[in-house]
């Protein structure tokens, strides 16, 4: 198996979604996008997955990896095909430190006094990977290249609220509630009731929250947008398909009564296999 072929495969078991989408990239692109996703995935599970007694240890490890990469000395498929992505594609080093300091926030149970101290997370460990995408995809005129990635990296905070809210239940799990004290109060709860109390989703406040969630996603999508139509023609596609992918979820949400205390939200492959014939067709502004 070649460097390529692992880090594809990496994508491949873990995110179907974007596999998919990839496949409207040209093979440099789709090669690069699944390079800084198996760099991405690498990194985050080292918190998620990882020995918790090691994550310090493992998380100085792979900064040191993508120090020896970006130096031109990588090791191993993941870090010799990031080595080769981000050369190729002028990708700055800056955002890939950037993911690893927001990945390494969830050592410890979260908590965000704010939206804005919500939104900085968000930033680290997906505004960093809208940034990467952006400069794969590549910009239709060199000077739009800035603004793309304006809006590349206000979509990587919608699709990382998106995650919050899908993911409720199972970050309860784990000890993180992401949602901002602030809004929980103003709603009526606390953290504790997120952490503890299943039927939470039941509460009429708790889908009053929610809506207010959503629509604060919704409009970091409608932000974003624009920034699809300066991208290079031939990715135009892909990142529809990601961001409208994304952006479903958000229904799925609402389809089961905002409760994913309980359940995780799931877009219908029927939904999916709409939203990936309609990318298709988005070529041209």
């Amino acid at each position: 198996m070649t460097d390529a072929e692992h880090c594809a495969a990496v994508a491949r078991q873990n995110t179907r979604t974007f596999s998919l989408a990839a496949g409207f990239l040209p093979r440099d692109k789709r090669r690069g996008a699944f390079a800084f996703y198996a760099f991405c995935r690498t990194a985050d599970d080292i918190v998620d997955r990882g020995n918790p007694a090691n994550v310090d240890a493992a998380l100085k490890a792979i900064r040191a990896e993508l120090d020896a990469a970006l130096a031109g000395e990588p090791r191993g498929p993941v870090f010799r095909e990031l080595a080769w992505a981000a050369g190729h594609f002028a990708v700055p080093a800056a955002p890939l430190f950037e993911l690893l300091d927001g990945v390494s926030l969830d050592r410890t149970p979260a908590r965000y006094e704010s939206w804005n101290d919500l939104r900085a997370y968000c930033t680290r460990v997906a505004s960093s990977v809208g940034e990467m995408c952006t400069h794969v995809f590549g910009v239709e005129d060199a000077a739009c290249l800035p603004r793309a990635v304006g809006h590349g990296r206000t979509l990587g905070v919608a699709m990382q609220l998106t995650n919050i809210l899908r993911d409720v239940g199972e970050d309860a799990r784990r000890g993180h509630c992401y949602l901002p004290l602030v809004d929980l109060a103003d709603f009526g709860f606390a953290p504790e009731d997120v952490l503890t109390n299943a039927n939470l989703a039941r509460s009429s406040r708790w889908r009053a929250l929610m809506r207010f969630e959503i629509e604060r996603a919704r409009a970091l999508y409608d932000n974003a947008e624009p920034g699809l139509t300066l991208l290079a023609r031939d990715a135009r596609q892909c990142a529809t398909a990601c961001a409208r992918g994304y952006a479903a979820i958000l229904g799925a949400i609402e389809r089961q009564a905002y409760d994913t205390i309980r359940t995780r939200a799931v877009v219908p492959r029927w939904r999916k296999a709409t939203l990936l014939l309609r990318a298709w067709r988005f070529r041209t502004a």
